[in-house]
């Protein structure tokens, strides 16, 4: 029986409360919150947190047949769990990802640096910035996501995105093995380039799917569809 795993990123609450309806729909899955985000140290490099994510579900008994669900930061650790560990993992279903460095529009890394300083940037700018990245979240859902961003603050977002540019595993993506899904939000606000179509490309047997509507977050914006996608991927396995 496959064992779902869901992880966050550096955006909608940058924490497991991202998947509340996930976690209500699978009621069996797992949603860790990565160290550095609400309490612990942060790890330096995808390849450490894949490790700490490792080690988490290793400690409760969760060792095969995954299917690691992920966004951003947290498809990245998908990526390189079902690449460095094919064996315990049955599938993946990755969004808001690329297998190289992302471009970034001029001053992403300067706006968190300016609002870990300033309060007025941290309201004003960043905090309006979360908002509309979240834009397709129900309100109620929308609210607790920020106040996390709250607590977490912007610095572990700044570092979080340093990770994910870090990230490259280019020369490797044609060898995954486990099945995978690549899902995009078409609508997302920052219009990032359509990376999510180069790994399709690259990945003989994946499956590519637009969603209009959803954004940067699919999960947590559309998740009566996102769930039923990720229903039928499980059945497929």
């Amino acid at each position: 029986m496959s064992q779902l795993v869901f992880l966050h990123g550096p955006g909608a609450g940058a924490c497991a409360d991202a998947y509340h309806h996930q976690r209500q729909h699978f009621p069996d899955s797992v949603a860790p919150t990565l160290p550095g985000h609400l309490e612990g140290e942060r790890c330096p490099d995808v390849a450490r947190y894949t490790d700490w994510v490792r080690g988490w579900l290793w400690a409760q008994d969760l060792k095969s047949d995954l299917v690691l669900v992920g966004y951003t930061l947290g498809a990245s650790i998908a990526l390189q769990y079902a690449l460095d560990y094919p064996d315990e993992v049955k599938g993946i279903v990755i969004m808001t990802v690329s297998a190289g460095p992302k471009t970034r529009p001029p001053g992403t890394y300067e706006l968190r640096l300016r609002a870990e300083e300033d309060p007025k940037v941290f309201e004003e700018e960043w905090m309006a910035f979360q908002r509309n990245a979240m834009k397709f979240v129900d309100p109620d859902l929308r609210e607790r996501l920020l106040e996390r961003h709250r607590q977490i603050g912007p610095m572990s977002q700044y570092h979080d995105l340093k990770t994910i540019d870090a990230f490259d595993v280019r020369d490797r993506i044609a060898t995954l093995k486990p099945k995978l899904l690549l899902l995009r939000g078409v609508d997302d606000p920052g219009k990032p380039p359509e990376y999510e179509k180069d790994i399709h490309e690259a990945v003989p047997g994946s499956r590519y799917i637009k969603l209009d509507g959803a954004g940067h977050f699919p999960p947590t914006e559309d998740p009566d569809r996102v769930n039923a996608l990720i229903e039928e991927f499980l059945s497929e396995l």
